[in-house]
């Protein structure tokens, strides 16, 4: 189905033919899942691919950030999945089922379709699905049957909320309950969302904030960066948010004819706007934690940013990877923002490369930055195991194909950037 016919018809299930006038009530929420998915070329007959074996996925979760969690959401969802015939189902930020637990029998017919731990349930890769989409939207969801993307789920109904660190807002992964048509009520999507805001909770008074006399900065894979700092959490404008990434990237401070440029494309652009962005900025701050001459913030950052590539600088590839939950501040123009961007993500997609592991690559690969990166995917190619190389390789000759036509980084943003 192409997106000019669903814009000209409405949205229809997937591989249905099409019958003039037909307009089936398909949620938006779910018509923009399918063409996501369609996007991304996840094969409708296809199955989750299990990602991790049993040590590398004991490893991982061990030391997963929704480890400190799982006690609070089994005791809040584990009885309601065992006694309905449900499952309760944690998985990462990158939609690897991390821990699927519940109903003996239900487990069984779950397996059916890997909708195990270690399988790969992102959007992405697995099309509509309540933990993947909740993940793409970065929202609570809820989806009914057949509105799943792939035929073989559509005898399921799942509901699963995002999971983030309560202080930087991360994403960190989602939980999600799975079963049968039983499931097919609102109040199933308002218990998960009630758990996903208690897990949250836990992690809070489990992970204390920054410490008094520093700051937070979150502005990976978001345009409008966190801030936390003296207790506070603060949601920046997409310019301020350009001004503290830049920064705290220069903590020495930048003289205002330097932060001019870093800050605007257009050279028309005079100080006179640049010291009113800063003195609202000072006045969302405080007077004592943005100083000048040259322009620099009073206190330490730890920015999330920084945290990426001294990662990288010291070796440590997956858990770099693992601390990018996409490119920094997406659709700033601001060209300072875009070097530090365009090199992080430069750096960072030539370690994995470079490490050759078929779980990092996947999760490149898989991810809105790295969907249509030829380099990862042919790379993917090389290391994946044969079971699972036919989807591989099918993605990349489409990627090749494109390339063949003419749609390179020349007519087109490259992958790991967003305009």
């Amino acid at each position: 189905m192409s997106e000019a016919t669903t814009r000209r018809s409405g949205p229809r299930e997937p591989g249905a033919e099409a019958r003039p006038g037909a307009r089936p009530a398909v949620r938006k929420l779910v018509a923009e899942s399918w063409r996501r998915s369609e996007r991304a070329r996840v094969s409708r007959d296809g199955a989750a691919s299990v990602e991790l074996d049993e040590e590398d996925l004991a490893a991982y979760r061990e030391g997963h950030p929704l480890a400190a969690a799982m006690p609070v959401i089994r005791e809040l969802l584990g009885a309601d999945a065992r006694d309905g015939g449900h499952l309760l189902a944690v998985c990462d930020a990158a939609g690897r089922l991390l821990w699927v637990e519940g109903d003996p029998a239900t487990l069984r017919q779950a397996r059916r379709m890997n909708f195990v731990a270690g399988a790969g349930w992102a959007e992405s890769a697995a099309g509509t699905n309540a933990p993947g989409t909740a993940l793409a939207v970065d929202g609570p969801v809820q989806v009914v049957s057949a509105e799943h993307f792939r035929p073989p789920v559509r005898d399921w109904t799942c509901a699963a909320a995002p999971l983030h660190d309560p202080h930087s807002g991360r994403l960190l992964g989602a939980v999600d309950l799975t079963g049968g048509a039983g499931l097919a009520h609102p109040h199933s999507l308002g218990l998960v969302r009630a758990v996903a805001r208690a897990a949250e909770t836990q992690l809070a008074l489990l992970a204390p904030a920054p410490a008094p006399g520093r700051a937070r900065l979150t502005a990976l894979g978001r345009d409008e960066a966190l801030l936390a700092v003296d207790g506070r959490r603060l949601r920046l404008s997409r310019r301020h948010s350009e001004i503290l990434v830049l920064l705290a990237h220069h903590p020495e401070g930048v003289p205002g004819d330097r932060l001019l440029t870093l800050l605007y494309e257009d050279e028309s652009v005079t100080p006179v706007t640049l010291r009113a962005e800063l003195s609202r900025l000072r006045a969302l701050l405080g007077p004592e934690l943005l100083r000048s001459r040259p322009y620099r913030l009073a206190v330490p950052v730890d920015a999330d940013f920084t945290v990426v590539d001294r990662r990288l600088a010291a070796g440590a590839v997956a858990s770099a990877a693992g601390e990018y939950p996409g490119p920094l501040l997406p659709d700033s123009a601001a060209p300072g923002v875009v070097r530090l961007r365009e090199r992080l993500a430069d750096r960072l997609r030539a370690a994995l490369v470079a490490r050759a592991d078929p779980r990092l690559l996947a999760d490149w690969a898989h991810s809105p930055w790295g969907e249509e990166d030829p380099e990862v995917w042919r790379a993917l190619c090389a290391t994946v195991p044969a079971a699972q190389l036919a989807p591989v390789r099918a993605r990349l000759d489409a990627l090749e194909a494109e390339l063949a036509r003419g749609a390179t980084g020349l007519q087109r943003p490259l992958p790991h950037t967003r305009r």
